[in-house]
């Protein structure tokens, strides 16, 4: 039997109690609190499937990100690292992102079938965002792809 993602997180927090893990355990608390959130939202309750307990991860792990770049503006290191060790333990979860490398030839790509279909420059960018985001949906960071598919379409 295969064990999804949600059943993961689970026995992970799980052992986490056991072990006294605090922040691990407090942190996959939280996430599966946000899963059970996400699955009674709407009319009628339902079961996740990985790829939306995969979003639901994934934003959890951003919200990490900007709370710790808040704190760390905000000159409280202690409450910045709490928030990165938090984002780390969610890092575990989600698939490994591209680099940059890889980021850019996928755009690259992406830029010049927009260019063949007609799309130039700037305007292109929608065109452009529209071809990348399935390819990279998970992979990459909303901000990180705009921001390639701006330079190399005003490059």
């Amino acid at each position: 039997m295969t064990t999804t993602l949600k059943s993961k997180l689970q026995e992970d927090l799980n052992a986490a109690i056991k072990a006294q893990d605090k922040l691990r355990s407090s942190t996959l608390r939280l996430t599966l609190s946000a899963i059970t959130n996400q699955e009674v939202a709407g009319k009628e309750k339902r079961e996740l499937s990985d790829d939306e307990v995969l979003k639901v991860i994934t934003k959890e792990a951003k919200k990490r990100r900007e709370a710790a770049d808040a704190f760390a503006q905000g000159g409280r290191p202690e409450s910045a690292a709490q928030e990165t060790a938090e984002g780390e333990i969610l890092a575990e979860y989600l698939p490994k992102q591209l680099g940059d490398e890889e980021l850019t030839a996928i755009v690259t790509q992406a830029v010049e079938e927009a260019r063949t279909s007609g799309a130039e420059g700037p305007r292109a960018m929608g065109a452009v965002m529209k071809i990348v985001n399935p390819k990279v949906a998970g992979l990459a960071e909303g901000g990180r792809v705009a921001a390639v598919v701006k330079k190399l379409l005003a490059g």
